[in-house]
């Protein structure tokens, strides 16, 4: 923000008057002194009272009833003397003006009454362009929101703004932001499940809780979820429950492609207790449309792993966070469950599967998309991402005390 100081120009104007006697009083009213000084008052001498100049800010125009001059030519009492920006007596330090050939009007000095006015309360020495911020810290990189185990690098923080802007005459040029590492994010893999969580029970159900979408979804009996809307969390029970989903996460609803969504990653912690039937996946679910295609990425799972869907083809192994998983791609037909709409009952299937199980960690969401296109395995627009516990049978349940997901764009 830029200030400015500016003097007050003052002016003040009197009509002439004719020549006076011998003792002519040295102009009629003596002018105000600026806002409220008087003119000289009693000057002796035909000379005119002289257009009467403003005598300073606020000062007197000389106390003193100075004579006129010897003859009181018609000069002008303090032309229109510029009045000082300071406070003070008129007189006391500029002269009141002309008052006549050589006389002195009042008792100021016979130079212009404030005629050194303030000179400008000095100029502010420029700021030197404020120094440049030293272009804000890069931030640590959220490793592709969170990093993925150094391999998605996240974002890496953005470097520093361009070195502050170098300011007028200097300003030393701010350093740029350290370049942001990196890498994973520390997760709390003992994470307690938070309180105060709401439980569903239903065979199909939807909804939104803490930012995140939840779904939960049977082709038999129903199950339950229980989601919180103060934490990215959830946790799932079955019991016989067939084909069972329940999934916590990111809803789009086929609007974008994948990387125009940034980058895409998860972190999570999850404890399992009882049986997940014939086949079980426990990870990443996802659809998107055009083409039709329903993703897995399978770190865990009441099996052994890695798991097999079956039917599949082997499409290549792939390091990701760290771990090797092995691509599948299968064709799979259905007449319900498909995001594509009631008219499309087969659909193609990717999967990332993990060689070793883990509970705990980071799914970098966009090395796993990446890879499949190199793969020839295309997403179309994006439909969901989420967090997902799929049974097929057994009575068990599982808890997610960290369930999160982000999409940052770079």
């Amino acid at each position: 923000m830029k200030s400015c100081l500016a003097a007050a120009a003052l002016s003040a104007c009197a009509n002439s008057e004719p020549a006076g006697d011998p003792t002519g009083d040295a102009g009629t009213s003596g002018g105000s002194a600026g806002v409220t000084g008087s003119g000289g008052t009693g000057g002796s001498g035909p000379g005119v009272g002289g257009t009467t100049g403003a005598a300073g800010a606020i000062g007197s125009g000389g106390s003193g009833s100075g004579s006129a001059g010897s003859s009181g030519s018609a000069g002008s009492a303090g032309a229109t003397g510029a009045a000082g920006s300071i406070a003070g007596a008129a007189g006391a330090t500029g002269t009141a003006g002309q008052g006549g050939a050589t006389g002195a009007a009042g008792s100021g000095s016979t130079g212009r009454g404030g005629a050194s006015g303030a000179a400008g309360a000095t100029g502010t020495a420029g700021r030197g362009g404020t120094g440049g911020g030293a272009g804000s810290t890069g931030l640590a990189g959220r490793g592709g929101s969170s990093g993925g185990a150094g391999t998605s690098g996240g974002r890496g923080g953005t470097t520093g703004g361009s070195g502050g802007a170098t300011g007028g005459s200097g300003g030393a040029t701010g350093s740029a932001g350290t370049t942001g590492a990196g890498g994973a994010v520390e997760i709390d893999c003992n994470a307690a499940m938070p309180t105060g969580g709401t439980m569903r029970s239903s065979n199909n159900a939807s909804g939104t809780a803490g930012g995140l979408a939840w779904t939960i979804w049977t082709n038999s009996g129903p199950g339950t979820i229980t989601y919180f809307t103060n934490a990215p969390a959830f946790a799932a029970s079955w019991n016989g429950s067939g084909d069972f989903l329940a999934r916590l996460g990111l809803q789009w609803n086929n609007t974008k492609t994948y990387d125009q969504y940034g980058t895409i990653t998860a972190q999570y912690t999850q404890k399992k207790t009882g049986s997940g039937g014939g086949y079980s996946y426990i990870g990443m679910y996802g659809w998107s449309t055009n083409p039709c295609v329903e993703f897995y990425i399978v770190d865990d799972s009441y099996n052994r792993m890695p798991v097999n869907p079956g039917n599949t083809t082997n499409k290549g192994t792939v390091t990701i966070d760290g771990a090797p998983y092995i691509m599948y791609t299968r064709n799979t037909t259905g007449t319900g469950g498909s995001k594509c709409g009631s008219s499309v009952n087969n659909w193609v299937q990717y999967y990332s599967v993990r060689m070793t199980a883990r509970t705990c960690g980071q799914i970098s969401l966009t090395e796993h998309f990446k890879a499949w296109a190199n793969l020839g395995m295309t997403l179309g627009k994006m439909d969901q991402a989420q967090m997902l516990v799929e049974t097929g049978g057994g009575t068990g349940s599982i808890e997610f005390p960290i369930a999160q997901m982000s999409a940052t764009m770079p």
